[in-house]
């Protein structure tokens, strides 16, 4: 079901608790809404959707993927300079991302996996992993 974007900053800034099997439905929500907002938006945090669970959804090339439990293993040396938008703030803001992260993260059936991403299929995961940590650009 798509859900309305929450924009309250004192409810994004709360970070986000880990996600079960259970919290399954969380994973659709996020598909049918990362689609309705598909022209402004190619990823989302739980929380943006009015859930504080560690869950997002982030479009690549190929396909949207949705990650429980997200985690970083390792980034490349340094950061860069980023200007990135949010569906739940307005405007764009400045930040610094990695180039290419190793994330390990879990499927709807808490399936482990583990995934080398770069660019900007990188900074996406970077920007949604940190809404779940309560982190707002």
């Amino acid at each position: 079901m798509e859900r309305k974007i929450v924009k309250d900053i004192l409810f994004l800034r709360q970070s986000s608790s880990p996600a079960a099997k259970s919290d399954s439905g969380t994973a659709d929500d996020l598909i049918d809404t990362l689609r309705a907002n598909s022209e402004n938006c190619v990823g989302l945090a739980a929380n943006m959707i009015g859930i504080r669970k560690n869950i997002i959804i982030v479009q690549t090339q190929l396909a949207p993927i949705v990650m429980f439990n997200p985690k970083m293993l390792s980034h490349s040396a340094g950061t860069y300079e980023s200007e990135e938008g949010c569906l739940s703030l307005e405007g764009t803001r400045k930040t610094l991302r990695y180039e290419s992260v190793e994330i390990e993260y879990y499927d709807r059936d808490m399936k482990r996996h583990t995934g080398k991403f770069s660019g900007f299929t990188a900074r996406i995961i970077q920007h949604e992993m940190d809404h779940c940590k309560g982190i707002i650009i």
